[in-house]
């Protein structure tokens, strides 16, 4: 069984030009999808109100410094690259990053945590208050 056709050389002119303009077609449509999909990796990703910005560094899973305090990830911890795939907190052993995270607020353990490309970096956020002999006599 032949599937492929006949070598574009031994068809007549109109078939060929035929042939090479849908080439043509398919190879604009592709490069069009491609700048969509860079289009949309260009765009910022939309962080929960409540997520605290920090530096993360994982020491030993679960065991993470958050901001230079010791803090923890909870079992079921999802962190996500700036390209929002989930990745392993073992490939980041040792490296400080800038993430934004959530914690769970009847654990404390660290439940979700993003990190952040160098643009998502530069926009201001609310980060976690360090604790005040103040705040903690009178509650602000």
């Amino acid at each position: 069984m032949n599937r492929c056709g006949p070598p574009s050389s031994s068809l007549p002119a109109p078939a060929r030009s035929a042939r090479l303009s849908r080439r043509a077609a398919a190879q604009v449509l592709c490069a069009a999808g491609l700048l969509a999909t860079g289009a949309a990796h260009s765009q910022t990703r939309p962080f929960p109100e409540s997520a605290l910005r920090g530096r993360l560094r994982i020491v030993a899973p679960p065991q993470v410094q958050i901001d230079g305090r010791d803090a923890q990830l909870a079992p079921g911890a999802r962190i996500r690259n700036a390209q929002n795939m989930l990745v392993m907190s073992g490939t980041l052993i040792g490296q400080e990053l800038a993430v934004n995270y959530l914690r769970d607020p009847a654990t404390g353990l660290i439940g979700d945590v993003w990190l952040l490309s160098p643009e998502e970096a530069a926009v201001k956020r609310r980060g976690a208050e360090q604790p005040s002999w103040f705040g903690s006599l009178f509650g602000s």
